[in-house]
This record gives C-alpha cells, sequence and structure tokens, in this order.
C-alpha cells in the first residue's frame, strides 16, 4: 500500500493511453457513470475538478440504468475487476436498449462483453492494486473519453503536469500525524459542499484501509440537522474539516469555526485539513493523497494489513450462494 500511495502520480498517463482513441458520437444529452465503490470515484471526484463542461453528469450506484438514460446519454460502465455485478447489470440494460456505452475496466466480464457486442472498451492496466487506489487511472481515463467526444477539453497537458506537481512523500509525515490522533476514535469528516466528494472518499479510505467505521458530511446541510446529535453523542469522535480558505464560501467558513466550538464544548475533537494546490486538480489530488497517508497510517495503528478488504470478499461470497 505504501509503494501503491508512493507511486499514484504516474496512474495519470497511463490512464490517458488507455483511453487514447476510445469515443462514441455525439451530441450528448447527458452523462452516466455506472460503477460502485473505489470504481464509482470519478464520477463523484470529476464535477469537483473545476473542469467545464455543459452537459449533467449522473453517478449511478446500482444495477441496471437510472431514469435519466436514453438514447443520447454517454454511458460509462466502469468496474475495475471487470467483474462487478451491478455494473454487468447496467451494461446489460445499455445493450440491450441499443444505448451509447463504452466499458472501462482491467478484463474480466465487463472487457468480454464489450468485446462480443463490437463496443469501445478501455483496458486499464492490471496491476493488481485495490480499486479505491485506482482513482488516477479510471479518472485520467474518463477525462480522455470526454475530450475525445468533445464533451470537455482536452485535459492532458494539466494531468501531467499535476503528476509531476504531486508529491505523495511530503504527506507522508502530515498524515502519519493525524493518524496518531485518530486512534480509539470513530473519525467524521466533513467539507464545504463544492469538495464533499472528497470528504465522501477520505470515509471510504478510512472504511476500507484501516477497517475503521468513518462517516461523512457537508456544510451548510450538516449545520441544519447532523450536528443536533452533539446533544446527546454516542462515542469518541474526532472530527476532520476539509476547508479551502480560498475558494470555500465565507458563511461556510464562518460556520467551520463555530461548529468546531460545539464539538469541542461537546468533548469532541477536531483537526482542521487545509485544502492547498496551485490548481483545483491540485487540490482535489493532494487532499485525496493526505487521505490515503491518514488511513495507511491508522490500519498500521490498529495492526491491520491496509490493502484486503476480506469482509467485502466473503460478504460476496455469501452473495453469490
Amino acid at each position: 500500500m505504501k509503494d501503491i500511495i508512493l507511486s499514484f502520480p504516474q496512474q495519470f498517463a497511463k490512464g490517458i493511453e488507455a483511453a487514447e482513441d476510445i469515443k462514441l458520437d455525439g451530441p450528448f444529452s447527458n452523462i452516466i457513470i455506472c460503477g460502485v465503490g473505489g470504481s464509482a470515484l470519478p464520477g463523484s471526484l470529476i464535477p469537483e475538478m473545476g473542469i467545464k463542461f455543459d452537459l449533467p453528469l449522473f453517478t449511478h450506484r446500482d444495477y441496471g440504468l437510472p431514469k435519466a438514460a436514453n438514447q443520447d446519454s454517454l454511458i460509462l460502465a466502469i468496474s475495475y475487476s471487470g467483474n462487478t455485478e451491478e455494473t454487468l447489470s447496467a451494461y446489460k440494460e445499455a445493450i440491450a436498449r441499443s444505448y451509447k456505452i463504452i466499458a472501462i475496466s482491467t478484463g474480466g466480464k465487463l472487457s468480454e462483453m464489450a468485446e462480443q457486442n463490437n463496443r469501445p472498451a478501455v483496458l486499464i492496466p492490471k496491476t493488481g492494486i485495490q480499486p479505491r487506489c485506482a482513482t488516477g487511472y479510471l479518472s485520467a481515463a474518463v477525462l480522455k473519453i470526454l475530450s475525445n467526444c468533445e464533451i470537455a477539453n482536452n485535459q492532458d497537458k494539466n494531468l501531467l503536469e499535476l503528476a509531476r506537481a504531486l508529491q505523495p512523500e511530503n504527506l507522508e509525515e502530515q498524515g502519519k500525524k493525524l493518524a496518531e490522533k485518530l486512534k480509539d476514535k470513530t473519525p467524521i469528516v466533513y467539507a464545504s459542499n463544492q469538495y464533499k466528494a472528497l470528504a465522501r472518499v477520505w470515509k471510504i479510505k478510512l472504511n476500507e484501509n484501516s477497517k475503521v467505521m468513518a462517516f461523512w458530511n457537508y456544510f451548510p446541510e450538516l449545520n441544519h440537522n447532523e450536528m443536533v446529535g452533539l446533544t446527546n453523542p454516542q462515542g469518541k469522535f474526532h472530527f476532520l474539516i476539509l476547508r479551502d480558505e480560498v475558494n470555500d464560501h465565507e458563511r461556510n467558513l464562518k460556520r467551520m469555526e463555530l461548529f468546531t466550538a460545539l464539538a469541542k464544548e461537546a468533548g469532541s475533537n477536531v483537526d482542521f485539513i487545509e485544502i492547498e494546490g496551485k490548481t483545483k486538480l491540485e487540490k482535489i489530488f493532494s487532499t485525496l493523497l493526505l487521505g490515503d497517508w491518514v488511513s495507511y497510517y491508522l490500519a498500521i495503528a490498529y495492526n491491520q494489513d491496509p490493502t484486503p478488504v476480506k469482509i467485502v470478499e466473503n460478504f460476496k461470497k455469501r452473495l453469490s450462494q
């Protein structure tokens, strides 16, 4: 896992290369990304990357297709393994309806189905990493497809510059110190609405890498409901607030400060994590890398191997019986 974190920036170039000639003809009415778990993360993150495109984007984390799917949708079925049953279900339905769909995977049944139906497919490098660790590959491939389909401007140069700018090793010590504070606490990750996908991914990494329960929410919504739970807290919580002091709305920044005071009065700990970077892409991915380090070192603190997710694999086996 440590090697995966350190080599993460290399994923962008390979993701671009994998999707180099993959496209469909428009015009398109919307973009629908079908996937679950780590394979769905590009659908959540891309709207937060500051990349302009006019079409609505939907992330579908379920079986079949959402109601928004139609003949003019650009549907991207993402399954890192190629064998995710929910995504295969979506793919089969799209094929049955003759919808425009592109498969993205490392192989598996999804790749086979694409070949059988003569549909375009992106083959991501099969490195054996977990889907949640492949966000660079998958995001770069999706962005390349969007530019190939003339939906968004080409991001190749920006992604390659991002790969050079990211320095995972410079974030390791900060992540280690944060992890030390989280031992024996329940992490709750907050951000503003514009960065809510970041909070969600941090929560996912804490679940899967650290093997702990963790939760997420966003400002200002949480001020209208969730924070009432501070009245009767039923556990030891540590709040992690992802904050962009330059781009977050000034009222949300004030909300974060006021919430911090309330949380501390209720006996909880709070840490601000500054979202930093020269570009929106750098802000997103440097913050994700910090979350990787936090979840990695929290796993070590609990004597857990951060890589496997045995409970998920066991669940899938029971589901198939």
